[in-house]
């Protein structure tokens, strides 16, 4: 039997299972506001029991280990939304910067509603100031200067596209390097890891830290996570391996294909396939809908230029001056009025033939272009293709936020899964700092109680 020193150390070891428990307790309140933070527990295992010949006698209990409550499957299902989250944030962030580069009033339909700060409404500005030259009623100069505040939106709109691109290149540079960084840190928990579980150990702490630099790095870019025995996470992207144990076997580098491509390879020069994260979302902004966009406006201003220029130049001025055209450039980037035109208005060519009386039938064709159907233009006008473009953009912002709203609400669901089973109840653990509180008590007790039946057994002796 265990007599008064077994059953003592018995009660002892009770203590400290208790007071380990009132310590886990604490620690989980602690960090109730950590979302890092999964909750950790006690495993409480009874101690190897005494043989008697009465038979088996408990010798008490004994703390074997403190675990976290961590759902790998939950965790690997955030990791993989967190990387949808991010690449939908990014297209969204963009695509909005390339909607305010136009200055019109988007609907949730994907239509522009008017704007007066608009190409659509200069564009229209400048054939009606077209058309009142055919009635007599319109100024020359006024055109001019319509044509002007048209010119300059193609010119302002295309500056501030290049300016998003350059700003989108720039942040995939930025979650490059901070992917790298995050692949380093991973790495070297795993090191730590694996060193503090070698002996038996938990690393419970640490293992919190790498999920967070796991599922901060899946905001970034997409990969598969493999868990080994020895407690490491190994990372890869498709067939590469990134992560190797405590090695970092590759990293990323943001390349830049020509005018501006960037693409992220591996050290050995290898186009990473990512598919998610905001790496991959600022780069399918960039070359989607963004290219898309600037594209579409550099078709239409060279439209512009083109078919202006081409009935322009036939026409004739009051003076009989011929020939000259009225716009310059090729496309959104520089496309102006004619300089001779702004300093003198008087020689706008309206007039189809030679001579001061002339007629205005150059202004008329130039203001039926409004409404006259261009080829080049997908047998649409100038204003429509333009329509087009806006509503086009439209359509994938509404698209990139609908993407967005669903991954948001899948990942906000992941997220309180993971937070009822892993996350801080301050209910729970008041039940168990109490529960541990009272088992203490009692362990103390018993002490007490041998303690006084130790006393006799001394003064029985000394009697």
């Amino acid at each position: 039997m265990l007599g008064l020193f077994g059953t003592l150390d018995l009660a002892s070891r009770s203590l400290a299972t208790q007071q380990e428990g009132t310590a886990v307790a604490g620690q989980n309140m602690a960090n109730v506001n950590n979302p890092a933070y999964a909750r950790e527990r006690t495993v409480v295992q009874t101690s190897a029991p005494l043989e008697t010949t009465a038979g088996e006698e408990g010798t008490g209990a004994d703390v074997v280990s403190i675990t976290e409550v961590r759902d790998s499957l939950l965790d690997s299902q955030i990791q993989s939304e967190n990387s949808a989250t991010g690449s939908f944030t990014a297209q969204q962030s963009a695509l909005q910067n390339a909607e305010a580069c136009l200055g019109e009033q988007l609907t949730n339909s994907g239509a522009s509603a008017a704007s007066t700060d608009g190409l659509a409404a200069k564009l229209s500005n400048l054939f009606n100031s077209f058309s009142s030259l055919t009635t007599g009623a319109g100024d020359p100069a006024a055109v001019v200067q319509s044509a002007q505040m048209v010119a300059t939106q193609f010119n302002q709109v295309s500056a501030n596209l290049s300016q998003v691109r350059g700003n989108l290149n720039l942040s995939i540079q930025n979650d490059v390097a901070s992917s790298n960084q995050d692949l380093k840190d991973i790495a070297a928990l795993n090191q730590q890891i694996v060193l503090a579980e070698a002996g038996g150990g938990t690393a419970n702490d640490l293992v919190d830290e790498r999920q967070q630099k796991i599922e901060d790095l899946a905001s970034m870019m997409n990969f598969s996570t493999v868990a080994q025995p020895n407690g490491s996470v190994d990372l890869s992207v498709g067939t590469d391996k990134l992560v190797t144990g405590g090695t970092v076997d590759d990293h990323l580098q943001a390349y830049d294909a020509g005018g501006g491509q960037l693409v992220v390879h591996n050290c050995a020069g290898l186009q990473l396939p990512l598919t998610g994260g905001s790496i991959a979302g600022n780069i399918t902004a960039r070359d989607g809908a963004l290219a898309g966009l600037q594209t579409s406006l550099n078709t239409l201003a060279s439209q512009l230029i083109t078919q202006v220029n081409n009935i322009y130049s036939a026409g004739y001025d009051s003076n009989g001056g011929t020939g000259r055209d009225f716009f310059t450039g090729i496309g959104a980037s520089d496309i102006a009025v004619n300089s001779g035109l702004v300093a003198d208005p008087s020689q706008f060519q309206a007039s189809s033939v030679a001579g001061a009386g002339g007629n205005t039938r150059i202004a008329l064709a130039l203001a039926n272009l409004a409404t006259q159907d261009n080829p080049a233009l997908g047998n649409q006008s100038i204003p429509q293709r333009y329509a087009q473009t806006v509503s086009t953009l439209g359509n994938a912002i509404d698209a990139a936020t609908d993407q967005l709203n669903t991954s948001q609400a899948i990942g906000a669901t992941l997220a309180n899964h993971r937070s009822s089973e892993s996350g801080v109840s301050i209910d729970e653990e008041m039940t168990n700092l109490m529960q541990f509180q009272k088992a203490y008590e009692a362990s103390a007790k018993l002490v007490t109680t041998l303690n006084a039946m130790m006393e006799t057994v001394i003064n029985m002796k000394t009697a």
